[in-house]
C-alpha cells in the first residue's frame, strides 16, 4: 500500500535523524578516524607496560592514599577568572597523593613522580577536578607519543624488564623526552609528599567577569621546607616510606601550599607540555590548599574519583594542548576498566592487614 504523501516527509526526517546518531556514535567509537588515540589504546599501552593488568585499580598511578581538607581563597583570583574558587572563602576538597607507575604494590623507593589529585566542590554543584604532577614538565608533547613510549618500555618476556635499545631508539627521536629523564635524573626527589611543588603540567586559560581570556599554569606551592631523598639509597627504602611519612606529619597537623597562578607571556608554548615557560612571569598566590585528614583507599573517598584535569568549573577552559583531551579520555577508560573489575585492598591497607595477622 503506497503511503500518503504527508508521510514522506516525516520519514526523511526520522532518516536523518538516525543516520546522525550512527555518525555520532561512529564517531565516538573512532572508527570514521582509526589514527585517533582514543582513552582505550592509551589504557592499553599502558597495561602494556606495566608487563600485566592489576585489576580493580587506575592504569597508571596505581599507588595512591586519600586525602581531604579545604581551599581558602583570598579573593586575588577574581581578577584572573570569574571561577567560583576564587571569592574570598573556604570551599571543601578531597584528595589523591600517588606515585608514577601502574603497580599497586610497587615500593616508594623509585625515581618516578609524585602526583596529587585534587576535587575541589565549588558553590552550586560545580566542580573543578585537577591532576598535578611535581615535575614541571611531561615526559612527551602529544598522545602519538606517549603511546608510542609505553610500547617501546614494553618489558621482555625473557628479562622482565623494557628493551633498552627500544628505549635508546626513542629516546633518540624525542629530545623532549630526554629533557625529562635527565630532569628526573639530576633535580631532587622531594623527600614527603608534603615539602613538594606540584605543577599543572599542562596550560589552561583563565575567563574573567568580562569575558577576557589568559592562558595560565599553575602551581602548588608547599610551606613546608624541602628536602630530598638521598636517591642513591632509594632501593633500601621500605615499600611504603612516602605515604607512612604523609600519614604521619598529617597527624600533628595540617598541610599547606599556595596555589599561584603563573600567567603567560607572549609567544608562550601552551601547545606543549614538554616546554617550560621561563623568565619574569606575572603570578598571583590566590588561596591556600589545607589538607588534614588522611586515609587508605580502602577507607577514604577517593577511590571511585576520577580526577579528569577537563572537568573544569565555568571560568576555566581548556588550552590547545592535545594532551589534556588525551589525559581525559584515558582517565575515563582507566575508570570504566577498574570499576567492571571491583575494588582490590590497596598496598596500605594491605600492609596493615598483614601487620595485624602476624
Amino acid at each position: 500500500m503506497p503511503l500518503p504523501k504527508h508521510a514522506l516527509p516525516r520519514l526523511a526526517v526520522i532518516g536523518v535523524v538516525l543516520a546522525a546518531i550512527v555518525l555520532l556514535f561512529a564517531w565516538v567509537g573512532g572508527f570514521l578516524s582509526p589514527a585517533r588515540i582514543s582513552g582505550g589504546k592509551v589504557a592499553d599501552a599502558l597495561q602494556a607496560a606495566n608487563g600485566k593488568v592489576f585489576p580493580g585499580f587506575r592504569r597508571a598511578h596505581a599507588k595512591g592514599l586519600c586525602v581531604s581538607g579545604r581551599f581558602e581563597a583570598n579573593g586575588a583570583g577574581v581578577a584572573l577568572s570569574r571561577a567560583a574558587l576564587f571569592p574570598a572563602g573556604t570551599v571543601p576538597v578531597t584528595g589523591r597523593f600517588s606515585t608514577g607507575g601502574g603497580n599497586p604494590l610497587a615500593t616508594d623507593g623509585r625515581n618516578v613522580f609524585h602526583a596529587l589529585g585534587l576535587r575541589f566542590s565549588l558553590p552550586g554543584g560545580e566542580e573543578w577536578r585537577m591532576a598535578v604532577d611535581h615535575t614541571p614538565i611531561f615526559i612527551v608533547s602529544n598522545p602519538a607519543d606517549f603511546v608510542a613510549l609505553q610500547k617501546a618500555g614494553i618489558p621482555d618476556p625473557k628479562t622482565g624488564k623494557p628493551d633498552p635499545d627500544k628505549v635508546k631508539a626513542f629516546v633518540a627521536t624525542h629530545p623532549e623526552t630526554r629533557a625529562f629523564m635527565d630532569y628526573m635524573k639530576t633535580a631532587p626527589l622531594p623527600s614527603s609528599f608534603a615539602n613538594g611543588t606540584y605543577y599543572s603540567i599542562n596550560a589552561f586559560r583563565f575567563i574573567d567577569a568580562k569575558g577576557s581570556e589568559r592562558f595560565v599554569r599553575w602551581q602548588f606551592v608547599p610551606e613546608a621546607p624541602f628536602a630530598a631523598l638521598d636517591k642513591a639509597k632509594l632501593d633500601a627504602m621500605p615499600r611504603d616510606v612516602l605515604f607512612d611519612e604523609l600519614i604521619g606529619r598529617i597527624g600533628k597537623g595540617p598541610l599547606k601550599w599556595h596555589l599561584v597562578i603563573v600567567e603567560a607571556n607572549p609567544g608562550d608554548r601552551t601547545d606543549n607540555a614538554t616546554v617550560r615557560w621561563t623568565g619574569a612571569h606575572r603570578q598571583v598566590d590566590v588561596g591556600t590548599l589545607v589538607l588534614d585528614k588522611a586515609a587508605t583507599e580502602e577507607a577514604g573517598g577517593c577511590r571511585d574519583v576520577n580526577f579528569d584535569p577537563l572537568i573544569l568549573p565555568e571560568g576555566v577552559a581548556a588550552s590547545d594542548d592535545p594532551l589534556l583531551p588525551a589525559r581525559s579520555a584515558a582517565y575515563s577508560a582507566s575508570y570504566r576498566r577498574r570499576t567492571i573489575e571491583g575494588p582490590h585492598p590497596d598496598a596500605l591497607t594491605q600492609a596493615k592487614s598483614e601487620g595485624e595477622g602476624k
